[in-house]
């Protein structure tokens, strides 16, 4: 990469975290004036800032119609978001879930297992996030740690790997069969790629806490990351829970494409919703509202 290619991606990096701020921040109404500002004749530097906004903003209302159904239907919906470190994947899981019910739609993203964790089947640690009736999960980083982290770093022994490999496509198969609707994404990027986000995050003091000794290590096994992914989505990719490739390069377009795909894996329609009415306040005469002391009030420093 020449310096003046790596300045440009840096820029545009930038950029990409100005645009996270601002779409995090924004309520709906304001983004939408800001869009429509742009609408007849945007600077063409915004041109595809502002198709992202457009197009994501809009996504994400399907969502809001996708969760309704959800919770209609009383569906069981799995998401998995697998992918090398700094692939993107917490940027998607992000913006699908920042305008959903919490209590709906939930992120598991667990840490390393304790000791009785250890000594318990595999994949118990997990069935205990499955979703009820009307719930969304999202895991960012699922049972497939060990066929990826814990095989690189040696966390697991080879038979324990080959166990994995032989039980998976059970237990999955066993999920869908109880009604779980089960979604497995892989977030691509390239070398190249993955060694310029590093590199941002080493710089920026807001993002080094994502840069942990193990996703150094990561960064200097690359290779055998690669044949582990090979290895997993060989023997993993079944009919009843397959696996889908995000092109993760582009962070935006990736946003985009996953959440759009999405959408198409589970058909869903508008609920109907009885309109909502502000009811009247009571007032009592009798009450009489007490001050609050002013030593329990935030100082307005700004």
């Amino acid at each position: 990469m020449t310096d003046a290619t790596q300045e440009s991606r840096i820029h545009d990096e930038i950029i990409d975290s100005l645009d996270e701020e601002q779409e995090l921040e924004m309520d709906d109404e304001r983004l939408v004036r800001l869009l429509e500002q742009y609408s007849q004749n945007p600077p063409p530097e915004s041109i595809e800032r502002h198709r992202y906004f457009t197009e994501l903003l809009r996504l994400q209302r399907e969502l809001v119609r996708l969760q309704d159904w959800v919770v209609h239907k009383k569906l069981k919906v799995v998401v998995l978001f697998e992918g090398r470190d700094a692939a993107g994947k917490g940027g998607v899981i992000k913006r699908v879930g920042q305008r959903l019910n919490p209590r709906i739609c939930r992120t598991v993203a667990l840490s390393a297992p304790t000791e009785r964790e250890r000594s318990q089947w595999y994949f118990q640690r997990y069935i205990q996030h499955l979703p009820a009736a009307g719930e969304i999960v999202l895991f960012d980083r699922s049972w497939y740690n060990r066929a990826g982290v814990e095989v690189v770093m040696g966390f697991c022994t080879p038979d324990e790997t080959e166990e994995f490999f032989r039980t998976v496509p059970e237990f999955e198969r066993m999920l869908v069969s109880s009604g779980i609707i089960l979604i497995k994404y892989w977030f691509s990027i390239t070398d190249e790629e993955q060694n310029l986000r590093f590199q941002m995050r080493i710089h920026d003091p807001l993002k080094q806490w994502k840069l942990s000794p193990m996703d150094l290590e990561s960064r200097r096994r690359w290779e055998e990351y690669t044949r582990a992914k090979e290895e997993m989505l060989h023997r993993t990719h079944i009919p009843e829970a397959r696996w889908w490739i995000v092109d993760g390069v582009n962070k935006k377009t990736a946003r985009l494409n996953c959440i759009h795909h999405l959408l198409q894996q589970i058909p869903y329609e508008d609920v109907p919703h009885a309109p909502v009415i502000l009811p009247q306040r009571d007032h009592k005469p009798d009450y009489h509202r007490t001050p609050i002391p002013a030593d329990m009030h935030v100082p307005s420093t700004y």
